[in-house]
């Protein structure tokens, strides 16, 4: 696996070497040591799986407080989606600030959600599948969201209309998040 990119606060876009011959593919779609030479120390605890039915299907902006924040993994099995990351973190420079990147069953690549993001996707095609493995496991007590249109921080999403949790819809904007 390789580091695409980095973007602010430590979000990597990483790319798997595959193997593909007439029978289909191989990768190896996560390797603790490659994140132990990067100097990551992320253990992983849970495996999330998700299947969106319909295009326009936005899930997030969603984030866990301390002691319970998340690291995640995030890559697509069957679709593909924009994929959105909103930095949390107050004292940053880039506090506020989003990054988006596409992620598909075809390009392979995954997406490294450290501590301290908003994490969010919409998806692009019909019977979307993503799985992500997270470093802490889901907490409701701090569990926490910002609105996905929120004005201030401006993302561009690729629809107007999305499909949303009513959870999803009810999240404040970051200047009233918790954070």
């Amino acid at each position: 696996m390789r580091i695409i990119s980095e973007t602010f606060g430590g979000v990597l876009l990483l790319e798997p070497v595959v193997h593909m011959d007439a029978r289909g593919f191989f990768m190896e779609s996560f390797k603790a040591q490659d994140f132990v030479e990067w100097g990551l120390q992320v253990q992983f605890v849970q495996d999330n799986h998700s299947l969106s039915q319909a295009p326009g299907t936005l899930r997030g902006l969603h984030y866990q407080l301390a002691p319970k924040a998340q690291t995640k993994l995030v890559r697509v099995l069957t679709g593909a989606i924009y994929d959105v990351v909103v930095d949390l973190r107050k004292a940053s420079p880039t506090f506020g600030q989003w990054a988006g990147f596409l992620l598909s069953a075809h390009n392979f690549r995954q997406l490294l959600v450290p501590k301290g993001f908003a994490h969010g996707f919409c998806t692009l095609v019909p019977n979307t599948e993503v799985f992500y493995k997270v470093d802490e496991s889901y907490s409701p007590a701090h569990d926490r969201g910002i609105l996905w249109n929120d004005p201030d921080v401006g993302i561009e999403w690729p629809v107007s209309q999305p499909i949303l949790s009513e959870k999803d819809q009810r999240h404040p904007v970051l200047a009233a998040a918790e954070l």
